[in-house]
């Protein structure tokens, strides 16, 4: 029998090859930094920073506080990781879903610094802010907004949400709707479309 280091052995001679350790998923980093691993916690960094700046530049669009917001996030995800139960979600749900939250708790924080500076304003000159034309356009968009989301099929509504209002990748979209990735791309296509002719988008 000749030796493995014969160059006419071939490759079946050689034993199998060594397996490729694959990357660690967010569960598991999230277990790690529940224990304090420092090291897990920048693999996990890594992996959801971008999708949670996504998540909230959405909401607040602007990009110095979205930054900030998103820091916030992800120290607020270092401190409670210990919460995360694997068995209630993925762990990018998870984490998205504190973004989302701390997204719109600014938004809810600046709307009420504004409002009370309306007020002192007012106060002040007794000239009140006239802000019925610009509520009442508002709330008119909204309606034919969610006039035009009810016209979409199940499929095409949960992805223009999932990706187009909170952030999400194609691909984890397709992984919450349990749909394979290339039908969540030509829903989403479909649906952008449907809504961009009912709401009048660029005709």
């Amino acid at each position: 029998m000749r030796e493995p280091t014969d160059p006419g052995s071939g490759p079946e001679e050689w034993g199998p090859a060594p397996a490729v350790a694959a990357a660690p998923t967010a569960e598991r980093l999230l277990a790690a930094v529940a224990k304090g691993d420092d090291g897990a916690f920048d693999r996990l960094y890594d992996l959801v920073a971008g999708p949670v700046l996504g998540v909230i530049r959405q909401i607040l669009r602007d990009a110095a506080q979205s930054e900030e917001v998103a820091q916030e996030v992800l120290v607020e995800v270092w401190r409670t990781a210990t919460k995360y139960r694997e068995e209630r979600g993925r762990a990018m749900t998870w984490v998205l879903t504190l973004a989302h939250r701390r997204a719109v708790d600014r938004v809810r924080s600046a709307q009420a610094s504004s409002d009370r500076e309306t007020r002192a304003y007012s106060r002040d000159t007794g000239r009140p802010f006239d802000e019925v034309a610009e509520t009442v356009a508002s709330r008119m968009e909204q309606q034919q907004v969610r006039r035009c989301m009810s016209t979409l099929t199940e499929l095409q509504r949960e992805s223009v949400v999932l990706t187009y209002y909170r952030g999400y990748s194609c691909r984890e979209a397709a992984e919450l709707l349990d749909a394979p990735v290339p039908t969540v791309k030509t829903r989403l296509r479909d649906g952008l479309i449907r809504l961009r002719d009912c709401l009048g988008v660029g005709s």
